[in-house]
């Protein structure tokens, strides 16, 4: 069967006599592909499920145009994936949640997620996957020399260089924004360690306020990528000159910096998830930030924590340090995976964000492998063939509404 006929009859095949017609009816085509209200619901209710961020409704709506856009270029070459290689595919994905397919199913049914939903899901994944490989493989091949500029690129995958800070942020929302900046562009003049402590005690929003800003010795490559050069020049006793974050100024002070022996992997990914409360930097979100730390020891416990508030509530993501926003990498520099730290706010100052650290996958070995490097460099390059080829398709493609 076509995979565009498969996925354009998959909902109405669901479909039973009580169920309104309209809910099965097209609310988005893709040339002459239908997409029901039906599986923008099942897809968003997957997408929850998996605890995907960002708004799950556009996720879902996109996820599913470009699935249209796949199936109609899967089909015009005549590629499938067998029902024998779907059923192992499906089995796993289910691994990956450490459950069986029967578990794993149940546990979408469970939720009100079909499993037809899921199949489509990993169908066009695993299909289009191994087409990309198939059709732009001999395009692809990694030159030696390119895999040891590669290497020469990236220089050390280790980080010998440790840091001893204290720290201020100030909170500044914009009623708040020119008094804040006026104390921290006076802090930044100090090189005093006592004056600066007693500043972080006066100002500080962070829970290092209580140690003076204090902060233990931590690798240089814990911070934001962008604040590096800068926190590993300074003198002892030198201090920044104020950052500006959102509703906020920063502030470091160098009380030490030291190469070790045995350098440490840098990171390569971030796991952390925000948990955004109401009042502020007030002493009621605050308060509630602190109640919110003594009953959750890991970032799985926050699910149960949101449960029944609304979805945006939580948001948790593993990106690259360098796409993590300033500020909330900021807080994360500090922390061990399970510690929270609650410095940074949104929304004009009205959201406390409750920031935790969930893992840092670190550079081993396998980043100074030249056969892991080749791999990297051949999969980034087969990711930019099919990015291009979906672009193509999208931009020949009549998409209503």
């Amino acid at each position: 069967m076509r995979l565009t006929t498969l996925l354009t009859g998959l909902a109405l095949a669901l479909a039973s006599p009580g169920i309104a017609q309209d809910r099965f009816s097209a609310v988005i085509t893709v040339n002459d592909s239908a997409i029901t209200a039906y599986e923008l619901s099942q897809r968003e209710q997957m997408l929850r499920l998996f605890n995907t961020p960002g708004n799950l409704s556009q996720v879902a709506r996109e996820q599913l145009i470009e699935e249209r856009l796949k199936a109609a270029e899967l089909d015009r070459r005549g590629v499938r994936l067998p029902d024998e290689n779907l059923a192992t595919e499906v089995e796993a994905f289910a691994a990956r949640a450490n459950m069986d397919t029967d578990q794993f199913i149940r546990l979408l049914n469970q939720n009100g997620v079909a499993r037809e939903t899921l199949e489509q899901f990993v169908a066009i994944g695993v299909t289009w996957r191994d087409y990309i490989r198939l059709r732009f493989g001999n395009r692809a091949n990694i030159t030696d020399a390119e895999v040891q500029r590669a290497l020469g690129q990236a220089g050390n995958t280790a980080d010998n260089v440790e840091v001893l800070l204290s720290e201020i942020i100030i909170p500044a929302p914009p009623p708040q924004a020119a008094r804040a900046n006026a104390i921290a562009a006076q802090v930044s003049q100090t090189t005093s360690q006592s004056v600066f402590e007693a500043a972080a005690r006066q100002y500080s929003a962070l829970p290092s306020r209580a140690d003076g800003g204090r902060l233990a010795w931590l690798p240089l490559s814990n911070f934001p990528p962008a604040l590096q050069g800068l926190l590993g020049g300074l003198a002892p006793g030198e201090v920044t000159q104020p950052i500006p974050i959102p509703n906020g100024v920063a502030l470091f002070q160098s009380r030490g910096i030291r190469e070790i022996p045995r350098p440490r992997p840098v990171p390569t990914a971030i796991d952390y998830a925000i948990f955004g409360l109401p009042g502020g930097q007030t002493p009621t979100g605050i308060a509630a930030a602190q109640a919110l730390n003594a009953r959750t020891d890991t970032c799985d416990d926050l699910y149960g924590a949101a449960r029944g508030l609304p979805q945006d509530v939580l948001a948790r993501q593993t990106v690259a340090p360098a796409s993590i926003p300033q500020d909330i990498a900021l807080e994360l520099a500090r922390l061990d995976a399970g510690e929270a730290s609650w410095g940074v706010t949104r929304n004009n100052g009205e959201t406390l964000l409750f920031v935790m650290l969930c893992n840092r996958t670190l550079a081993e070995g396998d980043a100074a492998n030249p056969d892991a490097v080749r791999e990297r460099l051949r999969g980034e390059r087969l990711a930019a063939f099919a990015d291009a080829l979906l672009a193509d398709l999208r931009a020949a493609a009549t998409i209503r509404p």
